[in-house]
């Protein structure tokens, strides 16, 4: 993909402005309203079954919690470096996370997509691979992978194992916050574009895993010499929105930065997450209304965004973006 192609829209865990996320309403729904492609965040059961759930620490987006038969499960981990109390994806077999039901991971917010709880279960990865069209790609986040390893569940053997046989060049890009992973990946010999998630701030889970507070920050990653270097290992980074957009010495948004400009003339492909329309997710300056949950001055902001000639960008509603690509 160039500069000047029109860029991707993919739904960002489907289409989770609408529907509880990871789940196939959500899925099939973002394909229907013109995503180019779904993202799911990728975790592993205790039986190496690959999981898609934003988090390991499902609590939040299932009825784990209610559930009295697993009450004996919720501990507290510490998983990148955060402290997190609940129930996780590693401690259950397969068969046991089939038994929950998808939850609203923000319901007070959408209230809409709330309506949906308890009516799908959660799903792996070949499920997923069922659902996506011919013609349509999965961008697929590989979460936690380090984490994943110390514990016995090698998150690049499971996925190239799960995905060989249906990947291609066309229909798959792979993305992580740790590199390591995605070299893993690559040398394992499954095709598609390789893609590196990068923060606004702090440096990556598996770097600091290495080299503790030696570890080289995302900020200088993002150097021009951070991505020649960058342009040598991977096809194209994805990163906040937040670097993308200029503020003033307010907050208030007030253009674009250049680093799209920047990453394209050393070969990368860039990627932004994510775009959201609720007051709550825009930038300041950007919001109409006195509810976190009213739809703001999502054209403005994404337009801005848009405009930068980036790739493609992540979408928790993907119909409005395709709305102001169409017009």
């Amino acid at each position: 993909m160039t500069s000047a192609a029109r860029p991707l829209v993919i739904g960002h865990r489907g289409a989770s402005g609408y529907r509880p996320e990871h789940t196939a309403a959500a899925y099939e729904l973002a394909f229907r309203l013109g995503a180019d492609a779904v993202e799911p965040d990728i975790v592993a059961s205790k039986d190496g079954v690959l999981v898609l759930r934003h988090e390991n620490e499902i609590s939040g987006t299932t009825d784990v919690a209610d559930r009295p038969e697993f009450a004996a499960r919720r501990t507290t981990k510490t998983i990148d470096g955060a402290t997190i109390t609940g129930w996780f994806t590693e401690d259950f077999m397969w068969d046991e996370l089939a038994t929950l039901r998808a939850r609203e991971r923000l319901p007070q917010l959408r209230q809409g997509a709330a309506t949906f709880n308890g009516t799908a279960g959660i799903l792996r990865l070949r499920d997923l691979i069922e659902i996506v069209p011919d013609g349509a790609l999965m961008v697929a986040e590989i979460k936690h992978a380090t984490y994943f390893e110390s514990i016995g569940l090698p998150l690049d053997e499971l996925f190239s194992s799960e995905i060989r046989g249906w990947a291609t060049s066309e229909n798959l890009i792979v993305e992580s916050f740790e590199q390591t992973v995605l070299g893993q990946i690559r040398e394992r010999g499954i095709p598609g574009r390789f893609v590196y998630l990068l923060e606004s701030a702090g440096s990556a889970p598996d770097l600091r895993a290495r080299f503790g507070r030696k570890a080289l920050p995302y900020s200088a990653q993002l150097t021009n010499a951070g991505l020649a270097r960058l342009a040598g290992e991977v096809d194209g980074i994805s990163v906040d929105k937040k670097l993308l957009l200029r503020t003033d010495a307010s907050g208030a948004v007030v253009g674009t930065t250049d680093l799209v400009e920047r990453a394209h003339a050393a070969g990368l492909e860039v990627y932004t997450w994510t775009l959201r329309a609720e007051n709550r997710f825009l930038g300041k300056g950007m919001q109409r209304g006195l509810a976190a949950r009213d739809f703001g001055e999502w054209r403005r902001e994404f337009r801005l965004i848009l405009d930068t000639g980036l790739d493609g960008v992540f979408a928790d509603q993907p119909d409005l973006v395709r709305e102001l690509l169409e017009r």
